[in-house]
C-alpha cells in the first residue's frame, strides 16, 4: 500500500515504546492527574460553594458541569493549535490559563463569576493541556500503547486519592477561598508537563514531513481511492485547501459511521462519568458519615482506580481478548455498581461501593483511548480525540446538572447514581453495536479474500487448459 510506504518514510527518529516516550507517560500523568483528578476532587469544594451561596445543588453542580463542557468543546481547538504551533508551547499556554481560571475563582463573588473563572476558563486551559498530551502519547507508544495510556491515566486516580483528603485540610484551614488559591497555583505544574513534550521527527525536514503528512491525508480522507498508480494522479485534483483543513482537522471523521458509533458510547458515558464523583461525597455527608471519612471514600475509590488501571491495561496489552469486548464488560459492570449506591448508607457500606465503582471505573478508563485508536488508527487519533471531545460537549454539560435536577427533586443524592447507572447501562450497547460492525467487516474481509483466491484458482486452471 502506498499509505505504508509514506508512513514507513515519517517514522520518528527516537525509539518507540521506551526511552523518551517514559517522560512523555510522566508527562500525561501529571495532566490526568492535575485535570481529571482535580475534577473529581472538586466534590469537597462542592459542599462548601453550595453552603456559602445557599444555592441549589443544580446550580452549584454547573461549575463542574460549564468546566467538563468546556474541555470536551475545546479538545479539537486544542488539537489544531497543537497541530499548527507544536504540543509544547499550547500545553504550556493552558496550564498557565488554567492556574489563572483558579486563583480569579478563589475571589468570585457569586456563581456567575466561579462559571466563567472556574467552568470556562479552566475548563478551557484543561483542554489545551490533555488533548495534545495524550495525541502526543500515542505517537511515542505502539505495541506498548494500552499499558502506557493505562499507567499515564493513573494520574488521575493517585491525585484524586492525594487531592481529596489535602483539600479538605485546606479547606478547613483557610476557608474554600484560600483552598483554591493554593489549587490554582499547584495548576502552574502543567506548564511543566508540557516542557516535557519533545517533538517528533526532529531529523526530518520540515517541508519533506509537511509534504508527506499531506499526501497521508488525502488518501485516508478518500477511503474509496486504492493507491494504485492509476489513480494517484487523481490525488493532484484534489482541492488544496480542503487537504491542507484535512491537515489540521480531519472532518472526514464525521463519514467514519464505526468512529460515529463510538461516540455514541462516549455522550452517554460522559453523562454518568463525573456525576459519582462529583456526588458522592454530599452524599455520604446526608448519611451522616463525618466530613473526613466522606473524603476518604474518593480515596479509596482512586486506590483501587489505580490498581485496576495497571492491571486491565497490562491485561489489554496481552491482547488476550479484543479491548472492545474487554470494554463491554467493563462498563456494564460500571452501571450495574451505580445502581446498587442508594443501597449503601453506613460508611463501611459506602466504602465496600467505593471500591467496587473504582475497580470498573478504573478497568473502563484503561482501554477506553486505546479502543478509539484501534477504531480510527494512530495516525488520525489526534483529530479523532478533538471530534470525540467535542462530541461528548452536549453530555458533559448536562450530566452533573441532569443529576442535580433527579437530586433535588428527590431530596436524595442517591437519584444521581441512579441516573448515572442508566447512562452507562445504555451507552453498552452503542459498544455491542460496534462490536457487530467489526464482525460484519472482518466477515466481508474473509468473503473478498476467499473470493479472490477462487479467482486465482479459477485463472490458473484456465491458463494450464490453454496450454
Amino acid at each position: 500500500m502506498e499509505l505504508q510506504r509514506k508512513s514507513r518514510i515519517v517514522q520518528p527518529d527516537v525509539p518507540l515504546d521506551g526511552g523518551y516516550g517514559w517522560f512523555i507517560v510522566l508527562s500525561t500523568f501529571l495532566v490526568f492527574g492535575l485535570t481529571f483528578g482535580v475534577i473529581k476532587s472538586f466534590g469537597v469544594f462542592f459542599v462548601e460553594i453550595h453552603n456559602y451561596f445557599a444555592s441549589t445543588a443544580t446550580a452549584s453542580s454547573w461549575i463542574t458541569s460549564i468546566a467538563l463542557a468546556t474541555i470536551h468543546f475545546g479538545a479539537p481547538i486544542g488539537s489544531v493549535l497543537s497541530a499548527y504551533f507544536g504540543h509544547r508551547p499550547v500545553v504550556m499556554a493552558g496550564g498557565l490559563l488554567s492556574s489563572i481560571g483558579m486563583v480569579a475563582g478563589s475571589y468570585a463573588q457569586d456563581l456567575l463569576q466561579l462559571y466563567i473563572t472556574v467552568g470556562f476558563l479552566t475548563g478551557f486551559g484543561y483542554a489545551l493541556t490533555w488533548t495534545p498530551t495524550v495525541t502526543m502519547l500515542g505517537c511515542y507508544f505502539d505495541k506498548r500503547r494500552p499499558v502506557a495510556n493505562a499507567l499515564s491515566s493513573t494520574g488521575e486516580c493517585i491525585l484524586t486519592f492525594i487531592l481529596t483528603p489535602s483539600f479538605q485540610f485546606m479547606v478547613n484551614q483557610y476557608s474554600w477561598r484560600g483552598a483554591m488559591l493554593i489549587l490554582g497555583a499547584l495548576q502552574l505544574n502543567l506548564c511543566l508537563c508540557g516542557a516535557l513534550l519533545r517533538p517528533l521527527n526532529t531529523q526530518v525536514p520540515p517541508k519533506a514531513l509537511v509534504e508527506e503528512k499531506e499526501h497521508e491525508l488525502e488518501l485516508l480522507s478518500q477511503p474509496h481511492i486504492e493507491s494504485r498508480s492509476s489513480e494517484r494522479s487523481d490525488l493532484k485534483k484534489l482541492d488544496p485547501l480542503k487537504v491542507k483543513i484535512i491537515r489540521y482537522v480531519d472532518y472526514t471523521l464525521i463519514t467514519n459511521a464505526r468512529f460515529m458509533v463510538y461516540s455514541m458510547f462516549g455522550i452517554f458515558t460522559s453523562l454518568g462519568f463525573f456525576a459519582p464523583a462529583l456526588f458522592l461525597v454530599p452524599y455520604a455527608r446526608s448519611q451522616g458519615v463525618e466530613e473526613y471519612q466522606a473524603a476518604a471514600l474518593m480515596s479509596i475509590s482512586a486506590v483501587l482506580d489505580l490498581l485496576s488501571r495497571v492491571f486491565f491495561g497490562w491485561v489489554a496489552n496481552l491482547r488476550l481478548v479484543k479491548t472492545v469486548h474487554q470494554l463491554i464488560v467493563s462498563v456494564l459492570l460500571l452501571g450495574v455498581v451505580l445502581l446498587f449506591c442508594p443501597l449503601a448508607t453506613t460508611f463501611t457500606q459506602l466504602a465496600l461501593f467505593s471500591a467496587a465503582f473504582g475497580l470498573v471505573y478504573g478497568a473502563t478508563v484503561a482501554i477506553h483511548i486505546t479502543v478509539l485508536a484501534e477504531v480510527v488508527g494512530v495516525e488520525r487519533l489526534g483529530s479523532a480525540l478533538g471530534f470525540f471531545m467535542l462530541i461528548r460537549c452536549s453530555s458533559g454539560l448536562l450530566g452533573p446538572p441532569l443529576a442535580g435536577i433527579f437530586i433535588d427533586k428527590m431530596s436524595d443524592y442517591g437519584a444521581g447514581f441512579l441516573m448515572a447507572g442508566v447512562a452507562f447501562l445504555i451507552s453498552a450497547l452503542f459498544l455491542l453495536v460496534l462490536q457487530q460492525m467489526d464482525k460484519n467487516g472482518t466477515e466481508k474481509e474473509k468473503d473478498l479474500e476467499n473470493g479472490k483466491g477462487c479467482e486465482d484458482l479459477n485463472h490458473r486452471n484456465s491458463s494450464d487448459r490453454k496450454s
